[in-house]
């Protein structure tokens, strides 16, 4: 027989139920932020997307998803310490896609910290989430304390990425209207 899971999973319940209700919550708002684009003149790529705005949607949902594999009522660790090591190594995964969507993409030129946001931070995370999911059974404390520190990191990483979206359409958008402005007092 397995053993029983440890029961001090249940002291981080109210720490997963914060984490994955406030991913669920920025996913909605990164939902109205593509909403917000599709009302741009000068709308990104499908590439420039793929880079910066759907990690942000994969980001905030992995925290999310994080919180429902450490929330679920495990009879063993070791299926938790699978979905965990899936979860992170998929991240690492998608991390290099993200990399590979970034460089590829012309719309924008990203700078020192957009790939510190949108690459070194999220693939930290991840490979975090992975080697604590590795000794979940062995040193369950200290790896709960890292589980929760990536999920917490993921979701910092979607609220900066996500802020970081919508603070740089306004700026677009002003931009593109004081154009606007200035082409029709030219004619």
């Amino acid at each position: 027989m397995d053993e029983l899971a440890n029961p001090a999973l249940s002291a981080w319940q109210n720490f997963y139920v914060i984490v994955g209700s406030s991913s669920t919550a920025l996913i909605g708002v990164q939902f109205i932020v593509i909403t917000l684009v599709a009302g741009m003149r000068i709308r990104p790529t499908a590439d420039s997307i793929s880079a910066f705005a759907t990690p942000t949607v994969v980001h905030l949902a992995s925290a999310l998803l994080v919180s429902a594999i450490m929330s679920a009522p495990w009879r063993s660790l070791l299926p938790a310490s699978v979905a965990l090591m899936i979860c992170g190594l998929g991240g690492l995964a998608y991390g290099a896609i993200v990399i590979y969507h970034a460089r590829r993409q012309t719309h924008y030129q990203p700078v020192w910290e957009d790939w510190l946001w949108h690459a070194l931070l999220p693939c930290g995370g991840y490979a975090a989430l992975a080697m604590a999911a590795v000794f979940l059974r062995t040193t369950t404390q200290r790896a709960e304390f890292v589980i929760g520190a990536a999920a917490l990191a993921l979701l910092l990483i979607g609220i900066h990425n996500a802020w970081d979206s919508v603070t740089y359409m306004v700026v677009v958008r002003s931009q593109d209207g004081a154009e606007r402005t200035e082409g029709s007092r030219e004619e």
